[in-house]
C-alpha cells in the first residue's frame, strides 16, 4: 500500500506493522540505503544482548528513520536544513533551521502502520 506525498505529489510507502521483522522487510524495500545500518545497530544492541529492554529505543530510532526516508523529498528538505545550519554564521538562524529540521523528523516519525 501506498500513499500520496503531501509534499511531493509521488507516492509514498505506507508505514509497516510496528515490528522489527516488519519495519526491516520495508527498509529493505523502500530504503535500502539505511538496511546496513539497521542490521548493525540490531546485532550490536539486541540480537546478542539476550536482553529486550533496548527493543523500543531500537524501534523508535528506525520508524523514525524509515519515516522520513521513505518521502525522498521530505527527507531532501531536512538533509537541506541540516546543512544549510552548518553553514549558517548566524546562530539564531542555524538554531531555527535545525528546530525546523527536528519539527519535521519528529512529525515523520509520528506516523502509524498504513499511513
Amino acid at each position: 500500500m501506498t500513499t500520496a506525498s503531501p509534499n511531493s505529489g509521488s507516492s509514498v510507502p505506507s508505514m509497516p506493522e510496528r515490528t522489527p521483522k516488519a519495519l526491516r522487510a520495508a527498509i529493505a524495500q523502500h530504503a535500502p540505503q539505511l538496511l546496513v545500518d539497521f542490521d548493525r545497530h540490531w546485532r550490536r544492541d539486541i540480537a546478542d544482548a539476550y536482553d529486550l529492554a533496548p527493543v523500543p529505543a531500537f524501534m523508535a530510532r528506525w520508524w523514525g528513520e524509515y519515516a522520513l526516508s521513505r518521502d525522498s523529498a521530505l527527507e531532501a528538505r531536512v538533509h537541506r536544513l541540516e546543512d544549510d545550519a552548518a553553514q549558517e554564521p548566524d546562530c539564531t538562524r542555524a538554531k531555527a533551521m535545525i528546530e525546523e529540521a527536528g519539527r519535521i523528523r519528529r512529525a515523520a516519525a509520528k506516523a502509524e502502520p498504513g499511513q
